[in-house]
């Protein structure tokens, strides 16, 4: 193991409490995506720990959701094209949640957020530290991105996010990492939808076959999309929130259908939006009109060359630490999307391990928070000193 790995490993595994302290901190923070004095606080608490740190910190104002924040290095500040880190301090957790604690066993700890992502921003902030102790942060160009809203789509951080990919040689991403330690090469992309029907009011008892149900139709719609699911293609398709109608004994004015999608190819996306179409402008169900919304979408994350190549470098790191990483193609999407789509190089799965996310059974593998600091410190300095080498 090099020397810097030794320093960055026993300065990290050092400050144990101090992580879990803070990550205590952080999860007990409420910061549902529509809660936006929560993921202000969440960065009010990431703006006081990264203080000590040579550091220049920009808060990026929104109205509708969390202030996002921008941290840089000096060379990163005065322009330098380096590595680029995000992050998300939001979670999917509302604000009336009853999951809305923490705790901790020999092995696990659990808490809304614990993995996705507060556990992956402390393994973050302690690899900053660790880098800085190293005198490294002083040399490298390193952008570290908090955004407030993926998990609704990154809509207002998304353009800041592409901005920075653009301009910098490298990312990653501080999502969860898998069960096994994987670490992403690749990632679907998705598409979410919204269909409302509306048809015309009637007393049931009076109705006929024709009756203008926009329940009746919207059920022709969904299992039409149902029928898009492609398992070969890697593409699916869910109706995952459905509404409509008022009384049993009344035809259904309205209806409607909250549609999600995945795919792989980048085309993939026109061709499914145009079939979306295509459903919602045709029912069996006549005077009955349907609208299509595309409410937002990600590119998907290939698996290109370069990210195999960075990920290459970043395995033989682990080992040289004593860690094992295998790469892994993952259904969900993140930020990663975006940067991808901006052609930079990025891998994620770069924060803790553990399962669950996105329910009140999420729990992060205790041992793997110092681990995935130390990681990540390494990285930065080593794929650093690799890229000024070249």
């Amino acid at each position: 193991m090099m020397a810097h790995h030794h320093t960055i490993e026993d300065y990290v595994r050092a400050r144990s409490r101090e992580m879990f302290a803070l990550l205590e901190e952080m999860v007990l923070i409420q910061s549902g995506s529509r809660n936006k004095a929560g993921v202000d606080r969440v960065g009010q608490l990431i703006r006081s720990s990264l203080a000590p740190l040579p550091l220049s910190v920009q808060t990026i104002e929104c109205s509708d959701t969390g202030n996002h924040l921008v941290a840089r290095t000096q060379p990163a500040a005065s322009g330098q094209s380096g590595l680029l880190l995000v992050g998300h301090m939001d979670t999917v957790f509302a604000q009336d949640t009853h999951f809305n604690w923490y705790r901790e066993d020999k092995q696990y700890s659990y808490g809304p957020g614990v993995i996705d992502m507060k556990g992956g921003l402390v393994a973050g902030i302690t690899a900053m530290k660790a880098l800085d102790r190293l005198g490294a942060l002083e040399r490298i160009p390193v952008t570290f991105i908090f955004n407030a809203d993926e998990e609704i789509g990154s809509i207002s951080s998304r353009d800041l996010i592409c901005s920075h990919a653009a301009r910098n040689r490298l990312a990653f991403v501080m999502e969860c990492g898998g069960p096994n330690g994987e670490v992403v090469t690749g990632r679907k992309g998705n598409l979410s939808a919204a269909i409302d029907v509306h048809g015309q009011a009637g007393h049931a008892a009076f109705a006929g076959k024709d009756k203008a149900s926009a329940i009746l139709a919207l059920a022709h719609m969904i299992i039409a999309i149902e029928d898009l699911n492609a398992p070969q293609k890697g593409v699916t398709a869910n109706a995952g929130v459905i509404c409509g109608g008022t009384t049993p004994n009344t035809v259904a004015a309205h209806a409607s259908a909250r549609i999600d999608m995945r795919f792989v190819h980048p085309q993939d996306y026109d061709e499914l939006s145009q079939k979306l179409r295509a459903i919602a402008s045709s029912t069996p169900v006549p005077g009955v009109k349907a609208e299509l919304t595309l409410r937002s979408s990600r590119p998907p994350m290939p698996a290109t060359p370069e990210n195999k190549a960075l990920f290459a470098a970043v395995q033989n790191i682990a080992e040289s630490l004593g860690m094992t990483l295998t790469d892994e193609f993952r259904q969900g999407v993140s930020d990663a999307n975006t940067i991808a789509q901006a052609g930079t190089p990025v891998l994620d799965g770069m924060g803790p391990i553990g399962a669950k996310d996105h329910s009140d059974r999420e729990f992060m593998v205790k041992k793997s928070l110092a681990e995935r600091a130390i990681l990540l410190a390494c990285v930065i300095n080593d794929c650093w000193d690799d890229q000024m080498g070249q």
